[in-house]
This record gives C-alpha cells, sequence and structure tokens, in this order.
C-alpha cells in the first residue's frame, strides 16, 4: 500500500511554494538544485554568444514547435479578450478573464505538445506556464513571473523534452515569443510592474533579454554598447537582439529621457569593458536583485521536477 501511495503521489503532486522566510531562500541558494537551474542559466547564455534572432522561423524540433504554438495561441487570446471600461486606468480586470481561459487550458496544451511518455508531466508543468504571465489577483507582472517560465524551461530539460541541441532555439525563438505574449498582456491590460525598484531597478518588467541580449552581442565590435542610447540605432537591431527590443520595448512604454527613467542601463551605455563585461554583470545583479530576494521569488512553485532541497 505504501508503495502505491507513493506512486499515485509522485504523478499528482501539485507544485507548492516553498520560499517562506529568508533561511528557506538561503537553503535553496545554497542546494545543488540551484546549482544546476544556475548552470542552465549558463548554458542558455552561452547558446546564443554571437547568434542573432532569426528573421525567419528555423527549423524547431516537434517539440518546440508546439510550444511555440501554444505561445501564438496565448497571444491570440489577448486579441479576443478586450480590455474593460473601469474607472482605474492601471490593472484592466479582463486580465482575469484571459487568465482564467489560460488556468483551464494549459495543461491539456501542454499535453497534445509533449511527446509520448512525457505526457504525465503535463499537469505538473502547468503550473509554472500558468504563474509564468502575472497574478490575476494583483494583475500585475514583474521579474518573478519571467524567472517562472525560466524554470519551466529548466523543467522542461530535466525531463528531456528539450535538449542542448535545442538551447539557442530555446533562447532566440521560443523567449522571444514569451516576451511577444508578456508584453502584449503588458500593453493591452496596462499590469502594473511587480516589486518595481522605480527608476533604480534594470527595467519594471524584465530582465533576461538584458542577459542573452548582452551574449548574443558579446564579441560584436560594430555595435558599440553607445547605441543602446540612440533610439534610431536601438530600432534599427531591436528584431535582431533582445537586449535592444527590450530598450525599444522601454522608449515605447515610457516618456522623458531615457537617462531619467532608465539610469542602470543609461549608465551601462558607457561601460569600460564593453559586452562581455555587461554579459557578466548581468548574472550578478541577476543573482543578488532577481534570485537573491525573497520579495520576488518567494511565490516559485517546486514539485517533482523542480524539487525544493530537503
Amino acid at each position: 500500500r505504501t508503495s502505491l501511495f507513493l506512486f499515485i503521489s509522485q504523478h499528482i503532486m501539485v507544485p507548492e511554494k516553498r520560499i517562506k522566510t529568508e533561511e528557506d531562500l538561503e537553503h535553496f541558494l545554497k542546494s545543488p538544485h540551484f546549482a544546476a537551474l544556475w548552470k542552465f542559466l549558463e548554458d542558455l547564455n552561452e547558446s546564443c554568444k554571437d547568434k542573432t534572432i532569426p528573421r525567419e522561423r528555423p527549423a524547431l524540433s516537434p517539440f518546440l514547435a508546439g510550444f511555440l504554438a501554444i505561445l501564438n495561441k496565448l497571444e491570440q487570446w489577448v486579441t479576443e479578450i478586450p480590455p474593460v471600461n473601469q474607472p482605474t486606468r492601471f490593472g484592466n480586470k479582463a486580465f482575469r478573464t484571459w487568465y482564467e481561459k489560460l488556468a483551464e487550458n494549459t495543461a491539456k496544451l501542454l499535453e497534445e505538445a509533449l511527446p509520448e511518455g512525457l505526457k504525465e508531466h503535463a499537469e505538473e508543468l502547468a503550473a509554472y506556464l500558468t504563474t509564468s504571465f502575472g497574478n490575476e489577483t494583483r494583475i500585475d507582472y514583474g521579474t518573478g513571473h519571467e524567472a517562472t517560465f525560466f524554470v519551466l524551461l529548466f523543467c522542461l530539460d530535466k525531463i528531456g523534452a528539450i535538449d542542448t541541441s535545442d538551447y539557442a532555439n530555446v533562447v532566440l525563438v521560443i523567449f522571444p515569443a514569451y516576451l511577444d505574449v508578456s508584453r502584449q498582456l503588458q500593453r493591452t491590460y496596462l499590469l502594473e510592474p511587480a516589486g518595481s525598484h522605480g527608476a533604480w531597478g534594470l527595467d519594471d518588467y524584465s530582465f533576461l533579454p538584458f542577459l542573452w541580449g548582452s551574449s548574443q552581442l558579446v564579441s560584436q565590435t560594430e555595435i558599440s554598447t553607445e547605441a543602446a542610447n540612440k533610439p534610431g540605432l536601438v530600432a534599427q537591431y531591436a528584431d535582431e537582439y533582445l537586449y535592444f527590443g527590450a530598450i525599444r520595448y522601454i522608449l515605447e512604454m515610457k516618456t522623458g529621457p531615457f537617462f531619467e527613467h532608465s539610469p542602470i542601463l543609461f549608465n551601462l551605455t558607457g561601460v569600460v569593458g564593453g559586452w562581455p563585461k555587461i554579459n557578466g554583470g548581468m548574472f550578478k545583479m541577476y543573482r543578488a536583485e532577481v534570485w537573491g530576494k525573497r520579495t520576488v521569488v518567494q511565490h516559485l512553485l517546486f514539485g517533482e521536477i523542480f524539487k525544493y532541497p530537503e
């Protein structure tokens, strides 16, 4: 009976929050579990080094093609669920309708995309996909939600749905599609920035486009870091490089001088050491400002695939 119970519990385990105190966070950050996640981040960073976002969709594995179709479907739903009239400008309640549709469908969509032998993981993975796009109660979005999508990618790698040959496509095809959905949600439903540091954060909503985006540029001699402060060049490079795509989005969403609303990004335009220095610095900052902050990662889910260290 015990073994049967264990078998059943393993297959219906719902991922849950485990980081409730600073001690919980410290325990996680010192564990092999976090080290494996960080290694995956570094491997993805390496995979997109000196590569641009492809203009035409490259050949994808059957799973990645199916996963991309899911993200495209989620973006389509945004156009089908218009914002409602309400007195407050930010946090449009129509986001909750979109989120409800997401929550109802993710497990089924993932099950269809996953290959035979991995479909049993659909329910657990759905918990991560559902919580990657914002919080339906607060109608907000931030780097913690983006980190949840990164954990979903890690889970997909861990179960074998993706492998090392897919890594560049994960960063340069799948991740931009995820950003498209996230940004469309932010534009349409005016999601509040979650846990924003205001002008003193890197960005209100996102971090990984700057980390992986600086890897894309790491050997660049023709595109200097100063290009990030020149709107014409930002527009020119935005479709090829995640870093410039993220800055184009900031310029679209914010008014006023770049150095005022984005001082950290502005300061990086003159950094000595160029793109390699920026890429290395992004790892330190991501570790400290996202993974090292309990207020950001306290909502992270741990289950059978992405385990909390006991």
